[in-house]
């Protein structure tokens, strides 16, 4: 990637000297960018949080068209900069990105070789004195706020609407109606007992499959449990999916034509958080399946988005 002493900034003039815990406020700016299809349709979003409560006091969101994924970055740090300067113009920054490229060109560590970037992070530089800001990288699962954001920003692009703040959370899953006539049957039936426990996913290289499959049940309602350095568990209404990498795990692909599990499907809620989780899913290793049967490829009166991520792994997503 290049030293220090080809990069665009020396490390000096880009770091903070000192840590953000000093006697001067300091405040946190979160920000995220992505492309569906890299190049494709892009967006950014930004926030600004208060370090001491946790509390966002400003957000930011904008769709940028047809763009790079690493574009979108830079452009989602150049709007978080700008955002936080404009809060308190004399406050220590602390920048956190999932972007480890964003984070160590930024640093002085890694080179820019594209003239966008290089641009845009000249921007980020010339937007506030460097000596205020510190960068640091964080995991995509202590992003979401930002990526959620940024997604927001791509969904309204693409319906051709402008972003508008929203606190709102996800539409509500759709409800039966009255008129929905009742199952009868001729005599009573046996209860069923039987309760899925957990199911174990083995795969060649946790981190690659914790960015897809680990961002699509944490958007699913799981929520991430023990983890180790080899994979870790997400729990769910009962049960729970490990993804586990390791040296037991037999270094070919994986391949879900072959006898034994053929795929995982998931209630998805209603139509439209289906398609809208589907379009996300786009920008984090997924792609959709039988693209011209969609969304019936299970048959006409089945609803659902068939996806599948670089590592050949298949999930279903059914609506209500």
């Amino acid at each position: 990637m290049g030293s220090a002493a080809d990069a665009l900034f020396e490390t000096g003039q880009v770091l903070a000297e000192d840590s953000p815990q000093d006697e001067k406020r300091y405040l946190i700016v979160e920000t995220d960018g992505g492309s569906r299809g890299n190049p494709g349709h892009a967006g950014y979003g930004a926030l600004v949080r208060d370090p001491s409560t946790g509390k966002v006091i400003a957000e930011e969101a904008r769709y940028l068209g047809k763009v790079s994924n690493n574009v979108a970055e830079y452009s989602g740090l150049v709007a978080g900069l700008k955002l936080v300067d404009s809060i308190d113009s004399a406050c220590r920054i602390l920048v956190r990105m999932d972007s480890k490229l964003a984070v160590e060109q930024m640093s002085g560590r890694w080179k820019i070789k594209h003239e966008d970037m290089r641009k845009l992070a000249t921007e980020a530089r010339s937007t506030v004195n460097p000596h205020r800001v510190r960068y640091e990288w964080i995991p995509r699962e202590k992003n979401k706020d930002a990526d959620r954001l940024s997604n927001e920003a791509m969904d309204a692009g693409e319906a051709g609407r402008d972003w508008t703040p929203t606190s709102k959370g996800p539409p509500p899953t759709a409800t039966a109606t009255a008129t929905e006539p009742e199952v009868t049957r001729d005599k009573p039936s046996r209860a069923a007992t039987g309760r899925f426990h957990h199911v174990e996913l083995w795969v060649n290289n946790f981190s690659v499959a914790e960015s897809s499959l680990g961002w699509m049940l944490e958007r699913l309602g799981y929520q991430r449990g023990t983890s180790w350095s080899s994979g870790a568990a997400w729990n769910g209404a009962g049960e729970y999916i490990v993804i586990e990498s390791g040296t037991d795990v037999e270094s070919e692909a994986h391949r879900r034509r072959l006898p034994g599990l053929n795929h995982l499907a998931f209630r998805g809620g209603n139509r439209n958080e289906v398609d809208l989780l589907a379009r996300r899913a786009t920008s984090h290793g997924w792609s959709l399946m039988f693209a011209d049967k969609h969304p019936h490829a299970g048959g006409a009166d089945h609803y659902a988005a068939y996806l599948e991520n670089e590592d050949g792994f298949e999930i279903e997503i059914v609506a209500d």
